[in-house]
């Protein structure tokens, strides 16, 4: 019995001393690990914020190019007829998007859901005002129509998406 007492007086302290050592070690190197990792995470926003600045710039002027008069100014030649006019027109509101889709990385799924029906939708008015024009017309009429129909709407997409775009960014810088 005095064995046992006179091992336990030296293996109890060391006992102690160790598990005292372990959990004040285990908090240290879990306290390192998440300074760590928020530092990662602070050194990577600084690189991709402005790259997220860059991508909401960019999707702002892919919408301000596929504007009725954007567009209108833009592909409208001499002796074009309105259906080639309407064919250029949704070439080049084609060509943009393919151009800008990258930017979807950096925006919310929201923002995007939101560029892609303001590009739908102005493909569709620029067919609704082709639609009751003779194709072999002058592109103007299409123009001039196109332009009218866009003033009509109480509730245009493309400034709807540019202002969904502009308060998304704000909230995130």
């Amino acid at each position: 019995m005095q064995e046992l007492l006179e091992i336990l007086k030296y293996t109890l302290p060391s006992l102690i001393v160790f598990l005292s050592a372990y959990f004040v070690l285990k908090t240290f190197l879990r306290n390192e690990k998440e300074k760590r990792l928020s530092q990662i995470k602070s050194e990577s926003q600084k690189l991709i914020t402005p790259i997220r600045l860059q991508a909401y710039e960019r999707i702002v002027l892919f919408l301000e190019r596929i504007t009725a008069e954007s567009l209108a100014l833009r592909t409208q030649r001499q002796g074009m007829t309105v259906q080639q006019l309407r064919g250029q027109m949704i070439a080049t509101i084609r060509a943009e998007f393919e151009h800008n889709l990258s930017q979807q990385l950096y925006v919310s799924p929201q923002a995007w859901k939101v560029v892609k029906t303001a590009r739908e939708s102005m493909t569709r008015l620029i067919n609704t005002a082709a639609d009751g024009i003779d194709p072999k017309a002058k592109a103007f009429e299409l123009s001039k129509n196109l332009l009218e129909l866009q003033v009509s709407i109480t509730d245009p997409p493309i400034e709807t998406a540019i202002a969904f775009l502009k308060t998304e960014m704000s909230e995130f810088f």
